[in-house]
């Protein structure tokens, strides 16, 4: 049957299973095909599983790993991408099964499965395999085994599976993503069919084509008749329609949607009553507001009339309300759902009455280092809230940092921010080269065209504790059009030479930090932040053994002019004698 899911993707599927010679059948298979705006933040999800024979709950391991998947993958969030939501859940799930192979059976074959996932999102097919199930594609006559069997052969007639789910407590997952064509078929089976139907008879059976679930079903009668001794398992999907690789499924919910008038004090939109402008620029305008139907102060952020017509630019703006929708942390801005329909572009986010760190800084230059700790901590907390969610923010800075009445410091800007998840759509894709953060604050592989990472946030966090405590950059201002060979110019500047009551433990953490090269800073933000409260024995005795010219500078070429204008005064003594 053809299942035409939505507009934007259409599947035809069909499947067959059967117990085969054995008692019973411990293969497992199944999809799931969401009708709602899961199709197009997950995808469909098809999975494939195989018990292994010996195990002592066989069955029971296949049965856990494709209905686990297909119901814990639609419950990550929309903002992980597909590999991080299947390993987290395939993880989780290795680790059940081994825990309990080891408790109720107390053997390491108690609950072992193999299992073979095939998830479809937007344009893309992402693989993950473990064991000897399979995964085939089938595009244009030519038949491609797209999974490796995890299979140990020692002999003719003798092999063992070497990695499956459930048979170790780590668990070491296949992974691949692959662009989809209309027209594609994909066949995952599992040993009961492949062992006995090799690829010709594969190639003969999809060359004819027809219902796919009558196809499968032949596939297994097949096998059978060739002497298959284990259960049979058979499944196809056909890729019948795709998305658009332009489309975003979040600019097409609001594409009708016009564009705010500006708005004058005293001025009322969808009941919020415009009390004050904060901020306007060419981009966007920015308002205190009082919601009329709750009585409380709220902040209405507008896209500037200016870009009415730049897809991109709206692309980018429902961005940031979908960002902020599913970040809930004391240190993250909050944006506030809505109760009402909108008649315009606009999202609403809790009002903040306290400085910006940018702000905070010109009333309190360069502050104690206990005070920037517990200010840098709390930014890091907020950090972490995107990056769990598989976010990067990509313009971290003091203007987009916030004290509260309380003195809680809030992330809130999330214009620049990367969506995992979302960049799947393929929308941004073709727009990594475009630089959304800010020249002194943005790591400097983004300049070099290369994708950014939470190591590239880290370097941005660095820069501005670096800034906190010594009131200048670590590198000088970046220059106007960094490049390969600018950024390779720059020499990272010692705090001591800016504040001397910085410790050199601290220097060092912050030197590490914001190291040009990604991969020489830390992998993580508690690793930084434990450093800049703890002395690290790698950075002690850092500035003594640096050269004096690396160390200070000035101080050398001082002392180099002084030493040249003694040796001539003894050449003059020597020649006039």
């Amino acid at each position: 049957m053809t299942l035409a899911v939505r507009p934007e993707l259409a599947i035809d599927i069909g499947s067959a299973s059967d117990k085969g010679v054995k008692a019973d059948n411990e293969d497992c298979c199944g999809a799931f095909i969401p009708t709602d705006r899961q199709l197009s933040y997950k995808g469909i999800a098809i999975a494939i599983a195989d018990g292994m024979s010996g195990s002592e709950a066989g069955k029971q391991a296949s049965h856990c790993c494709v209905v686990g998947f297909l119901s814990d993958y639609y419950s990550t969030p929309d903002s992980w991408s597909v590999k991080q939501a299947g390993q987290k859940i395939l993880s989780a799930t290795n680790s059940w099964l081994y825990s309990q192979g080891q408790v109720r059976y107390q053997s390491a074959k108690g609950m072992v499965s193999t299992l073979s996932i095939l998830v479809l999102k937007s344009t893309t097919a992402h693989i993950f395999h473990i064991g000897d199930s399979r995964i085939y594609r089938w595009r244009n006559g030519n038949l491609e085994q797209i999974t490796r069997d995890h299979r140990v052969w020692l002999a003719n007639d003798k092999s063992y599976l070497n990695r499956a789910m459930g048979i170790e407590p780590r668990l070491e997952v296949d992974y691949k993503a692959m662009p989809l064509v209309i027209g594609d078929v994909f066949l995952l089976t599992t040993d009961g069919v492949h062992d006995f139907l090799d690829a010709k008879a594969l190639k003969k059976q999809l060359q004819d084509g027809g219902d796919l679930a009558v196809l499968a079903e032949a596939m297994v009668r097949q096998a059978l008749a060739n002497g298959s001794d284990d259960n049979l398992t058979c499944q196809l999907v056909r890729i019948v329609a795709l998305p658009e690789a332009k489309e975003d499924e979040i600019l097409r919910r609001h594409a009708n949607l016009p564009f705010p008038p500006p708005l004058a004090v005293g001025a009322v939109l969808d009941g919020y009553r415009i009390e004050a402008e904060l901020h306007a620029s060419k981009r966007t305008q920015i308002y205190r507001a009082l919601d009329m139907r709750s009585g409380v102060q709220v902040i209405l952020k507008t896209p500037s009339v200016l870009y009415d017509d730049d897809t991109l630019y709206i692309e980018h703006f429902l961005h940031e309300e979908w960002a902020g929708k599913r970040l809930r942390h004391d240190h993250v801005l909050q944006v506030l759902g809505i109760d009402r329909v909108k008649s315009c572009i606009y999202y609403v986010t809790e009002y903040l009455s306290g400085l910006t760190l940018r702000q905070w800084l010109a009333v309190h230059p360069k502050p104690d280092l206990d005070t920037v700790s517990v200010i840098v901590g709390q930014i890091a907390k907020g950090l972490r809230a995107f990056h769990r969610m598989e976010m990067l923010h990509q313009d971290l800075k003091p203007e987009n940092i916030m004290f509260t009445a309380d003195g809680t410091v809030k992330i809130i800007d999330f214009g620049s921010v990367k969506i995992a998840g979302i960049a799947e759509l393929a929308p941004l894709a073709d727009q990594e080269e475009n630089i959304l953060g800010t020249l002194n604050y943005t790591a400097p592989e983004y300049h070099l065209g290369q994708r950014g990472s939470t190591r590239s946030d880290l370097f941005s966090l660095a820069v501005i504790t670096y800034e906190m405590l010594n009131g200048a950059l670590p590198y000088g201002p970046m220059p106007s059009q960094p490049d390969k060979h600018s950024l390779a110019k720059l020499v990272y500047v010692p705090s001591f030479h800016h504040n001397d009551r910085v410790p050199v433990w601290v220097d060092g953490a912050l030197k590490k930090a914001t190291a040009l090269n990604p991969q020489l800073r830390y992998g993580d933000l508690s690793e930084f932040l434990y450093d800049l409260g703890h002395p690290n024995p790698a950075f002690l005795n850092t500035p003594q053994h640096q050269p004096l010219m690396e160390r200070n500078p000035l101080l050398f070429w001082q002392g180099l002019s002084l030493l040249l204008l003694l040796v001539n005064f003894i050449l003059l003594y020597f020649v006039s004698r």
